[in-house]
């Protein structure tokens, strides 16, 4: 199990996998049975309860027994908290290069007197 301590650590380490990305996705399209999730994957169900297992843990889905069907829902909240820290990082990129493209804009002779 994973034993990072910061969320975002165990939310990219859920992400890192493709079987997990591959249900993501399938949730994205709204909520399914642990039975419709595994239905694509070539894995047997203990290993797809393993890999739900991450996911909950990071917070994206959220499981709940409905008689005797586990139910999967995507919590978008969780990844939306993934897009903020990617477009943080982005923004300061994006500024670092305006600043440079300023900079590599100034006539000679203005750089000359620095």
């Amino acid at each position: 199990m994973l034993k990072q301590s910061d969320p975002l650590d165990v939310l990219f380490a859920a992400l890192a996998d493709p079987s997990r990305r591959s249900m993501i996705d399938r949730l994205s399209r709204g909520s399914a049975s642990m039975s419709e999730l595994a239905a694509p994957l070539d894995m047997s169900l203990p290993a797809v309860q393993q890999h739900l297992n991450v996911l909950a843990a990071s917070g994206i889905v959220s499981t709940k027994k409905i008689g005797r069907v586990r139910s999967c829902s995507l919590e978008p909240e969780v990844l939306n908290q993934a897009q903020r820290w990617i477009a943080e990082r982005r923004q300061i990129w994006a500024d670092r290069l305006d600043r440079l493209g300023m900079f590599l804009q100034e006539p000679e002779s203005q750089g000359e007197n620095r």
